[in-house]
């Protein structure tokens, strides 16, 4: 079975992108390095392809109510123009997968996924719409581009058909009709995925195209590059955000996760609160970590967490090495004990036959250069 496409597809190609197989698309994963677009993100711009994401719209009466059943975060204090960060759980408090909630109107919302769980998202939310809620997959028909770093409000603020400073952090606007590149339907929403400061912007997925042109020409004085998965990657670990399939699955709880900000034990029931909320009770057996490598060395997802005494006490989830700080950074699961997850702890690291030191650092890594 081939890959899919994204609308952006013959644009990657001929701005020389290496193309690799994700989530069922073919997708760039670096275009001029991932180091150089990865620091261009934190000094400059960058423009990310991410029209692979899904996007759910869930609308009528009992809207609200079937999300607050979904979620673990409180969606009842969503205001219009507003998003928030969330997870769903299974019964057990398993990790179904993180995903932005977007409240378009007091009865309608979009829920955004990732790419490689679109379809079994889907199918849980139906087996979970007891409330009677309209829930369709529109996913093939949106276009995604996001756009970050330090010159992004400066970039978008020459396209966008209204006023964009002021917007404050997981706001969004929706624009009129038509009124950006013909687009029927668009959003600019101060989001993202790499600790920097952005827009993501959503329209039909016929204009897509015609807005990555208009970007790469705004963005021209402020040194704009395109950015592929590679360095989505680098960055999103540095600022210590969990990967979906990595640092969270269904095998891991919001409290392990380090989630217990976005998990509303008293909001009312949801999907996975009971047994969420024993474990909050006794307090979760493992606890996920970030790391800095004190030594020659990088983490790799799946290596060996070995404690003083030669123990095993965990796994590491995702790893690489920091192009800001230029040394090896990591996530991972360790048993829940002081002496494991207190910042300034250590631990080695088995990799590739050979270990080395890292301690235990709480993300964002690269704020503290």
């Amino acid at each position: 079975m081939s890959n899919q496409h994204t609308p952006l597809h013959s644009k990657h190609v001929s701005m020389g992108a290496k193309m690799t197989p994700f989530a069922g698309f073919e997708m760039p994963v670096q275009y001029t390095g991932i180091i150089d677009e990865h620091l261009n993100v934190r000094e400059n711009v960058g423009v990310f392809d991410v029209s692979h994401m899904g996007e759910v719209l869930v609308t009528g009466p009992t809207a609200l109510a079937f999300i607050q059943h979904l979620v673990t975060n409180d969606a009842n204090k969503l205001v219009n123009g507003q998003a928030m960060y969330t997870v769903m759980c299974r019964e057990d408090g398993g990790i179904v997968d993180d995903l932005l909630v977007y409240r378009l109107g007091e009865d309608r919302y979009m829920l955004v996924i990732n790419a490689s769980n679109i379809e079994s998202d889907f199918a849980w939310m139906m087996r979970q719409n007891t409330q009677g809620a309209s829930v369709d997959n529109i996913s093939e028909s949106i276009g995604l581009i996001a756009v970050q770093g330090p010159s992004a409000f400066k970039t978008v603020r020459k396209i966008s058909p209204v006023p964009i400073d002021e917007l404050p952090f997981y706001r969004f606007v929706v624009l009129e009709p038509g009124s950006f590149f013909g687009s029927e339907w668009a959003i600019l929403s101060y989001t993202g995925y790499t600790g920097e400061p952005g827009l993501e912007i959503y329209s039909d997925a016929d204009r897509t195209g015609q807005i990555w042109d208009a970007l790469f020409e705004a963005g021209e004085e402020f040194g704009i590059k395109p950015v592929g998965l590679g360095a989505r990657d680098t960055l999103r670990l540095e600022s210590g955000f969990c990967l979906y399939g990595n640092d969270i699955t269904t095998e891991t709880n919001p409290l392990e996760a380090g989630l217990g900000w976005l998990t509303k034990l008293d909001k009312g029931d949801f999907v996975g609160r009971d047994a969420i909320a024993t474990v909050k009770e006794a307090g979760p057996d493992k606890k996920l970590v970030g790391f800095i490598s004190q030594e020659r060395g990088i983490p790799r997802s799946g290596d060996s967490i070995i404690d003083a005494n030669g123990e095993e006490i965990g796994r590491v989830t995702s790893g690489t090495q920091s192009p800001i700080l230029r040394t090896g950074i990591g996530l991972g699961y360790v048993t829940n004990r002081p002496e494991n997850t207190s910042p300034g702890s250590e631990f080695s690291i088995h990799s590739r036959n050979r270990s080395f030191t890292v301690m235990v650092k709480r993300p964002p890594f690269h704020k503290e250069r």
